[in-house]
């Protein structure tokens, strides 16, 4: 993931700096961005996280984060030269592994869980004024996700090795990019927060259950890099 990072800003910050001091300014795609409506879709990789809070200090769980990868669409709709209104639906997969300290047993201490979300934000892009054949901007906004592998109805919980997640979740997301314009389309990468506002945690059915009792909420934290063509 950091390797993904450091290749795109090394390539942003090439492009920009070939734009901020090349003699030829032509503009490509000069009308792109004069369209009330545009399309496009993304390919992206993630990192998703867990934050918990717990009702009394322990030991904590520890969470193993793997990078995973999402693909989507983008409806914008121009509001006016510097803000777009953008919906952005998307499959996001993410891997995240638990390992509870309260065991000594493998199977009762470790839990794997993989999830993959239909993936719906609602977004504000605030963008600066094009310079040449690029523009940075800001984007945040709210999002609902539902996960298809929660297992919250599975009547299984964390004694027969069943982790349990809530299907339906919302967030907030904050982030940055830089839109490159080229001959015959617009590349955008972009790096994005997106944060869990509720507990997401289904817990077990025992109140004294040494997986769920003490965890207060659970909530997603990830990163999205994103890189989009329209």
């Amino acid at each position: 993931m950091r390797l993904i990072f450091l290749l795109v800003f090394l390539l942003g910050f090439n492009y920009v700096n070939a734009q901020l001091f090349s003699e030829e300014k032509v503009l490509n795609k000069e009308n792109l961005d004069k369209k009330r409506w545009s399309w496009g879709y993304f390919l992206g990789f993630n990192m998703y996280d867990f934050q918990i809070k717990y009702k009394t200090q322990g030991e904590e769980i520890t969470v193993e984060k793997s990078p995973s990868f999402s693909v989507g669409l983008i409806g914008n709709l121009r509001l006016n030269d510097y803000v777009d209104l953008r919906l952005e639906p998307s499959v996001v997969f993410a891997n995240r592994n638990l390992n509870f300290p309260n065991f000594e047993d493998q199977g009762d201490k470790f839990r794997e869980v993989k999830s993959s979300y239909i993936h719906i934000p609602l977004l504000l892009k605030f963008s600066t004024k094009r310079i040449n054949n690029f523009k940075p901007f800001v984007i945040g906004g709210a999002s609902i996700s539902h996960n298809l592998s929660s297992n919250e109805d599975n009547p299984q919980d964390n004694s027969a090795g069943q982790f349990r997640l809530k299907t339906q979740n919302y967030y907030y997301e904050v982030g940055f990019g830089i839109d490159f314009y080229f001959d015959y389309f617009k590349f955008t990468p972009s790096i994005r927060g997106v944060f869990g506002m509720g507990d997401e945690l289904v817990r077990d059915e025992d109140s004294n259950s040494l997986w769920t009792a003490n965890i207060e909420s659970l909530k997603t934290r990830g990163i999205f890099i994103n890189f989009t063509f329209q």
